[in-house]
């Protein structure tokens, strides 16, 4: 697993080894810190091991993916704001690592890889958007070298994950009491998921995928004011402006997309521009496509939540 330390790492390789007991789970990620806190966990599981490498770095990429049944990629650059200032540290890994993640695992014949992608990739309008729009579209057009390749490639896309490292909601709680909330603006909305569903649709794709969809899961949306009603009720605040790179409302599935997309239960699949010249979507590409010009965002989203259902959310968590 690439960027296996982050919030979403440490949670998948723990529910992961949990469940389904793999004979190896390899952590590779650039931060010995954070390696080494968590590797003070796993002390005596043999099945889980830390590999120090950045996937800047296509010789490291290669030789950490050799021999390896599964890749879930997940390292990148993500703070929207600092993308904007340094642009092209946010490229190299989050585009050209990608491109070394999908030669690697080729070459090394990985059998299948997943890609965490972000609704910001959807229209995107920050330069971190634009960076994981390309890597999604290099993960896709991988799918279509499946005539000689036997390694299938699938991206996941979802929302903000709630209570991860640097997300909306420790930022908010680690504001003393005596002092405003920052408010970019209050009529600010965004899709939310747990740790645990993320790990789970991972897990899904997995058992799904057959090389080049999108999948996109459903999420609830809110308001960024009911998330601070729900961490501090009554609050007080001020309104600071949307930073650089910065949307009101988050998108998942776009009008450019939604003829590909089909609608199931708990998720969409957005099936690749190529999907007519492989028999193995032949069942889902029967399946009706969502109404033309459907867009899925956090403002529109059927499924919102109030602050106080949000705050039985947070306390579950």
């Amino acid at each position: 697993m690439t960027g296996g330390t982050g919030s979403f790492g440490t949670n998948f390789v723990r529910m992961t080894a949990e469940n389904y007991k793999p004979k190896e789970l390899i952590i590779f990620s650039r931060d010995e810190m954070k390696q080494w806190e968590m590797a003070k966990e796993y002390a005596g599981v043999h099945n889980v091991r830390f590999v120090i490498g950045d996937v800047r770095d296509s010789a490291r990429v290669r030789q950490v993916t050799a021999g390896v049944d599964i890749v879930v990629h997940s390292a990148a650059t993500k703070i929207v704001p600092s993308a904007e200032l340094d642009p092209f540290e946010c490229i190299k890994t989050n585009i050209i690592g990608g491109m070394n993640v999908i030669d690697a695992s080729i070459e090394n014949e990985v059998e299948k890889v997943v890609v965490l992608s972000t609704d910001k990739a959807s229209n995107p309008v920050s330069l971190y958007g634009a960076t994981k729009f390309t890597s999604d579209k290099m993960f896709i057009a991988s799918g279509h070298k499946r005539r000689s390749s036997k390694t299938q490639m699938c991206v996941v896309r979802y929302g903000n994950v709630m209570c991860s490292r640097g997300s909306i909601i420790p930022f908010f709680q680690s504001i003393p009491r005596d002092q405003p909330f920052p408010i970019t603006d209050p009529r600010m909305t965004r899709f939310m998921m747990t740790l645990e569903q993320g790990v789970q649709f991972v897990w899904f794709a997995l058992q799904e995928m057959k090389g080049g969809e999108i999948f996109v899961r459903k999420c609830f949306s809110c308001n960024i004011m009911d998330i601070a009603e729900a961490i501090r009720p009554g609050f007080k605040y001020v309104v600071t402006g949307i930073r650089d790179g910065e949307r009101i409302h988050e998108q998942m599935i776009g009008t450019g997309e939604s003829r590909f997309a089909r609608e199931f239960d708990n998720h969409y699949t957005i099936l690749p521009p190529y999907f007519r010249d492989f028999p193995v979507f032949e069942d889902i590409a029967k399946l009706p496509p969502v109404p033309e010009e459907f867009v899925y965002d956090s403002y529109t989203n059927k499924d919102q939540v109030t602050a106080g259902e949000l705050q039985d959310i947070i306390k579950n968590i």
